[in-house]
């Protein structure tokens, strides 16, 4: 598991070399465990998280799976970043493979109108 581990925090840090997020366009950045999935918006500029999201306040509870609460959380952060007037942001996986609930947060996102 711990090479697992070094392996997406490498590849973290390559994708992390190469953005930067700023207050027009911030970072969206993805975390997931293996309960949960975050997402924050970042301005890298002044270093200060602009938005936190996580499935723990998703309103649907009960049965659904990690993959739909990751498309809610998707469409949770689109709506609290139109009230802050951010249309646009750069997507940032974390080292994690665009699979899954990665790509479901990013399209719950998209059809919110979130731009990426």
């Amino acid at each position: 598991m711990l090479e697992k581990q070094i392996r997406r925090k490498r590849r973290h840090k390559k994708i992390r070399f190469k953005i930067k997020g700023t207050a027009k366009r911030p970072r969206l950045c993805v975390f997931r465990s293996n309960r949960h999935i975050y997402a924050q918006l970042i301005d890298d500029e002044k270093g200060r998280v602009l938005i936190g999201v996580s499935d723990m306040m998703c309103k649907k509870r009960g049965k659904t799976t990690k993959t739909e609460k990751a498309r809610e959380v998707g469409r949770l952060i689109a709506q609290k970043a139109r009230e802050m007037n951010i249309k646009k942001v750069i997507f940032d996986r974390g080292g994690f493979l665009y699979h899954g609930r990665v790509k479901a947060l990013a399209e719950g996102a998209r059809d919110e109108g979130l731009e990426f």
